[in-house]
């Protein structure tokens, strides 16, 4: 493909957005991050401010041209990722608060909030068909529980709110100011029905039931919803002006930020192989790695599983049914073992004086035990960890579990701090290896996953996950493959490619390739049972304690 056409790719994740300049070979030419902010006001409560989201998000993509040699005018297409968060606008299109104290700036209820846990179980203990098609059940994470918690705990938000919007589709629809919906988003955490008629559909009757059916009055929901990378219009001379780029410049409807990750992952499995054949993702797993896991797997016919979210229709790649599993917290769980060892600010300062990752300390560390032990993975083998701490999304379904660290010692050394980042590792890859397993036994046939995220900056972290689900792990040739998935959608919407499929092809690439090492399945297949037993034990004592 020429290169004389670009693209911008923007990633909004939990704690910053970012902006990703292509080239049509899917080559990131220059790219910035811009941090967003974030409010905790009580236990469970996450809130973002979509006005703040787009300043960070303007700020970047100008830093990302500003950096590159590339003129504003060949910028050709434009695309958002971001988290599955709730934003809420007014009837004047101003930001509307989703607090009781009424601070309308604060107008996002982030994806990792769990306020809405009993409106949740409430859906969830209803016989409604649509959750044959997220796992069976809802999660809080999801948007229809955030909802009606606002209609419930704020009923004036409730009745001065003109829209609701995931919010890769509030920043489609603030950069042209065409209301349409992601495909990918209301099918995902809307409860849409993508499958159904030429376009899909709402369950009416099922948001009646849930006394949700006006969210489609007065189009604050709207029924116009477009498959991701569909041609959404141009931005428009306000927008153009706050990014910096040109009123010619075509937007993509957008896509949720885990998503985006599949989409620039998977194309690499068809690299130099001609056409692409949809049959050869069945056996691929796109790991998309950061605060939390997301596990993604596609497959031509629908497959339903219990307690994992799916199946849901054209989601993520054009005519296949996605599978999504997820670990709520994934690298968080590995940074909370760390930060909550005694040994934490002496390796943080050690960390700042070598001018080193406290990553790269501990995994020093770690290789040192093993030499000195003359083992492997097996210097954890007394010290066993639950890393669920904000619940389990899946294969458990089950908001209610927490953490557990079992083995702990007096020991506030280094030593002690790596085994523990070392078993921390291995239970987020053991939550990875349980939803495999269950996906697997549900009729696919996993055998390798294409993965990106930060934990693949870290070399023990890839290998212990190849390991621990003895599965080959393959790394894109674009590192960053979450901002290359969007800027697949830019390209298909702005005419580079003549679909989705076709530019995932002509801009994803392997890299490298980390192989399991068969030596230690057998530890592996121990320590998991201890793994699945930590689970089972928790919940055995959660129910004993239920009447207290």
């Amino acid at each position: 493909m020429s290169s004389s056409k670009y693209v911008i790719g923007v990633d909004v994740g939990t704690g910053s957005a970012r902006a990703g300049l292509f080239d049509t070979n899917g080559k990131l030419l220059s790219s910035a991050v811009v941090p967003i902010q974030m409010w905790r006001p009580r236990l469970d409560f996450v809130e973002q401010s979509s006005e703040d989201i787009w300043r960070s998000i303007c700020s970047a993509v100008k830093t990302a041209i500003r950096n590159s040699d590339v003129l504003v005018e060949s910028i050709v297409g434009i695309s958002y990722d971001a988290t599955c968060s709730l934003v809420v606008l007014d009837k004047a299109g101003a930001p509307l608060a989703v607090n009781d104290e009424g601070i309308h700036d604060r107008n996002i209820i982030v994806w990792m909030d769990h306020r809405s846990i009993a409106e949740t179980e409430a859906m969830n203990a209803g016989d409604h068909d649509v959750l044959k098609f997220v796992g069976g059940k809802l999660s809080p994470e999801m948007e229809i529980p955030k909802l009606k918690w606002i209609k419930t705990h704020l009923p004036n938000t409730w009745a001065s709110a003109g829209k609701f919007f995931d919010l890769a589709d509030f920043l489609t629809f603030r950069s042209t100011g065409v209301d349409a919906r992601s495909l990918c988003t209301v099918v995902c955490k809307w409860t849409f029905l993508g499958h159904e008629g030429k376009h899909g559909r709402w369950d009416k009757r099922f948001l009646k039931k849930v006394d949700l059916a006006d969210i489609l009055d007065d189009q604050k929901v709207v029924d116009d919803v477009r498959p991701m990378g569909a041609f959404l219009g141009y931005l428009t001379p306000t927008s153009a002006s706050e990014l910096g780029l040109s009123t010619n410049c075509a937007v993509g409807v957008g896509i949720i930020d885990a998503h985006a990750g599949g989409v620039g992952l998977l194309g690499a499995a068809w690299e130099g192989k001609g056409k692409p054949r949809l049959e050869t993702l069945e056996s691929a797993l796109a790991l998309i790695g950061g605060t939390s896991n997301c596990h993604m797997a596609v497959s031509r016919k629908p497959r339903f599983i219990d307690s994992i979210w799916g199946p849901y229709y054209g989601a993520m790649v054009p005519g296949m049914w996605l599978t999504e599993g997820g670990q709520s917290a994934a690298g968080s769980a590995i940074d909370h073992v760390i930060a909550q060892h005694p040994n934490a600010a002496s390796l943080l300062s050690v960390a700042k004086k070598q001018k080193l990752t406290v990553y790269e300390l501990l995994n020093a560390e770690v290789a040192r035990i093993q030499a000195e032990e003359d083992r492997g993975p097996e210097i954890t083998r007394n010290l066993h960890i639950l890393p669920d701490f904000i619940g389990n999304r899946s294969p458990k379904a089950d908001p209610h579990i927490r953490g557990t660290v079992d083995g702990i010692s007096l020991d506030s050394s280094i030593t002690s701090q790596a085994i523990q980042y070392y078993a921390a590792i291995q239970a987020v890859a053991y939550g990875t290896r349980d939803i495999i397993r269950t996906m697997n036994r549900a009729g696919y046939e996993i055998d390798t996953m294409y993965v990106t995220g930060g934990g693949t900056k870290n070399p023990l972290w890839l290998q212990e996950h190849a390991d621990a689900t003895g599965c080959t792990i393959v790394l894109p040739k674009e590192p960053d493959a979450v901002l290359l998935g969007s800027a697949i959608l830019a390209a298909a919407a702005a005419g580079v490619y003549k679909d989705v499929v076709s530019a995932m092809q002509g801009m994803s690439g392997a890299g490298e390739i980390i192989k399991p090492r068969k030596e230690t399945a057998r530890y592996h297949r121990a320590k998991f049972r201890v793994f699945e037993d930590l689970y089972r034990e928790q919940a055995a004592r959660k129910a004993i304690m239920t009447s207290f």
